[in-house]
């Protein structure tokens, strides 16, 4: 088997040795975050198994890829809720003062650090491929934070990493009852 793929938008993925469905890229630049430099990986992908994955990774990296920092931006709000819902749902904390002071919604960005970039395409239904940003985050600690997009083209979750990629699948109902990914 080959241990090399090659994508047409940000170049050869080597496969993990530990998991062979996973490709990872060298790190790239990513408009979205401001330029930082992630790597990108295609995970639950075997190439004699999916013939158009990569075609269709593609495509949602080139519709990623040309978002910035102002689409960035266009979500902060929904991340910031996600903050305040989880500092809500716990024990008060002194050490979670700096995010309860939050004045603006962009500032969320300070306590948010993206990882990696997952590709991977969905098991059921729609069978689209989608972006999941992995995070770390100051109010999620252990979990973190997730934000997937659709082709690349629309935020349709923000959560806690679970693995997931649609609140309807995380949560077993339909489609057009995933308030995000109805939207589409």
């Amino acid at each position: 088997m080959n241990n090399e793929i090659v994508s047409s938008i940000i170049g050869p993925l080597q496969q993990d040795k530990n998991f062979p469905d996973w490709w990872k890229s060298e790190n790239f630049e990513i408009p979205f975050l401001n330029n930082e430099k992630l790597a990108i990986v295609f995970i639950d992908f075997l190439p004699e198994e999916d013939q158009s994955f990569i075609e269709d990774a593609d495509n949602a990296l080139r519709n990623f890829l040309v978002m910035t920092i102002y689409d960035r931006n266009l979500i902060s709000q929904k991340v910031y809720r996600n903050c305040v819902d989880f500092l809500d749902a716990i024990d008060f904390d002194e050490s979670d003062d700096e995010l309860r002071k939050i004045m603006a919604v962009n500032d969320i960005w300070n306590f948010v650090y993206p990882a990696e970039i997952y590709l991977s395409r969905r098991n059921r239904r729609d069978k689209d491929i989608y972006v999941s940003i992995d995070c770390d985050c100051e109010w999620e600690q252990e979990h973190g934070l997730q934000l997937v997009f659709r082709q690349g083209k629309k935020l349709t979750r923000i959560s806690a990493r679970d693995g997931h990629l649609t609140d309807a699948d995380a949560y077993d109902k339909p489609d057009d009852e995933d308030e995000l990914l109805s939207k589409f």
